[in-house]
């Protein structure tokens, strides 16, 4: 350790001085001492009484500087000790991942915060080479470097860094250098700050507004189209009518359905656009998954296919919710799970109450969904049908339904074929009428 030269002068100045007055303080005892009590002493006598003089004075002043300069070094080495472990919390509770390292790369200081960004712990890295480092930020590195020796104070960058695992994270590194005490080398700090979940926020914030333009842009085009497909809808009955036997009769029919089809598509792109009013109500599970099964049973019977309902498990569960966009969220489930099947096949509806929530589902033996669709198949105009037989926006509306009504929804492949989906939603408190009973109604 290298000690300031204003404490050196300080140290020694006062040993000087603290030295002198003993050596005075000696020589003034044993003068008096030499008056008292050796005044006829001759001259071998006195001589043996200045050498027991110097004696003493070299014993006491040696033993004096000895004390003082423990006692200094004591006081150096704890306040050594307490920096030392002040800079360890600081290393240990900082915000960042904190690099200490040579010109050569290789590694001095490796704080806790770097161990669980990049995966390495400190025995694993301490007097290597960075391992965080690929072929080109190793390049980039020694560039800053050169840069930092030239006599620029800081740089700045956003970059990457590679974890143990090979994933290249990105960060935002501050670099700087300083002189070592210890050593009197020149060594470099780099602070670096995790930006994934800073670029997911960034790139979730540009989807949101992708998918609002592309909502107003849906809508203009549904309030355009709307119009002038009903206008063809009614002219194609009317050549209907007008040409019915006739051998264009078929080719007329097929025109009525691919208009249908886009008059559907219009339909929905509005429904998708515009919110609706929710007017939450208590409502009993049972009796709106009976509500569903009555209503669609017929037209499962007319394809061939079989729709249970296994609703008991939900005799006491009330929760809140618009019975209409409820019904809707399950028409759109339903007739998803239709689509799919194969013949004569079976879809079946239920649920029960599990930690204060009502656990719903929709689950059919259909043909499922591939696995790496499985992250976008709730985004809007996503769909795995064949062109002409879906607008992709089924499963959007049913989960902005669910997410209006504070629940959760899920789509996940049976392991013997087709799909279920869960819809949780909470149970009815009724706390919640009294702390927000304009939001409510009985």
């Amino acid at each position: 350790m290298r000690e300031e030269p204003g404490k050196n002068m300080w140290l020694w100045g006062t040993l000087l001085l603290s030295c002198l007055t003993i050596l005075i303080f000696v020589f003034a005892v044993m003068e008096l001492v030499e008056q008292r009590f050796f005044r006829d002493l001759d001259y071998r006598q006195l001589h043996y009484l200045y050498i027991t003089r110097g004696m003493v004075s070299s014993v006491l002043l040696a033993s004096w500087a000895v004390w003082f300069v423990l006692k200094d070094r004591r006081k150096s080495e704890e306040a050594l000790r307490r920096s030392r472990e002040r800079y360890r919390a600081m290393l240990a509770n900082a915000a960042d991942a904190i690099v200490l390292f040579d010109n050569m790369l290789h590694v001095l200081e490796w704080n806790p915060q770097a161990a669980r960004l990049y995966g390495y712990g400190a025995e694993d890295v301490l007097g290597k080479p960075i391992p965080t480092l690929d072929a080109k930020s190793r390049r980039e590195m020694q560039d800053i470097v050169r840069r930092l020796q030239h006599g620029e104070p800081v740089v700045e960058l956003a970059t990457k860094r590679i974890n143990r695992s090979g994933e290249a994270i990105d960060v935002e590194v501050r670099i700087s250098s300083f002189r070592d005490v210890e050593s009197n080398q020149v060594v470099f700090l780099e602070m670096a700050s995790d930006l994934r979940e800073q670029i997911r926020m960034r790139q979730r914030a540009l989807e949101m507004e992708k998918l609002t333009t592309i909502g107003r842009m849906a809508a203009g085009t549904a309030h355009t189209l709307n119009t002038p497909l009903g206008a063809m809808l009614l002219r194609i009955e009317m050549l209907q009518d007008r040409l019915r036997g006739h051998n264009c009769a078929d080719e007329l029919e097929r025109l009525e359905l691919s208009t249908r089809f886009c008059q559907d598509f219009v339909q929905k792109l509005l429904q998708y656009s515009r919110r609706s009013e929710t007017n939450l109500r208590r409502l009993n599970a049972k009796e709106l998954l009976d509500s569903v099964h009555t209503f669609f049973q017929p037209t499962f019977q007319v394809r061939q296919h079989t729709l249970t309902c296994a609703s008991s498990l939900l005799r006491e569960a009330v929760i809140w919710g618009d019975r209409n966009q409820l019904e809707a969220l399950f028409a759109a489930l339903l007739m998803n799970a239709l689509d799919a099947l194969p013949a004569h096949g079976a879809v079946s509806i239920g649920g029960a109450v599990s930690d204060g929530r009502v656990e719903l589902f929709v689950q059919d033996n259909g043909s499922g969904v591939p696995d790496e669709k499985l992250n976008d198949i709730f985004e809007p105009f996503f769909t795995t049908k064949n062109a002409g037989h879906g607008t992709g926006l089924g499963l959007s509306i049913a989960r902005n339904i669910v997410e209006e009504h504070r629940g959760d929804i899920e789509l996940t492949n049976n392991s013997d074929g087709g799909v279920t989906v869960r819809v949780s939603l909470p149970l009815c408190n009724v706390d919640e009428l009294v702390s927000s009973p304009t939001q409510y109604e009985q």
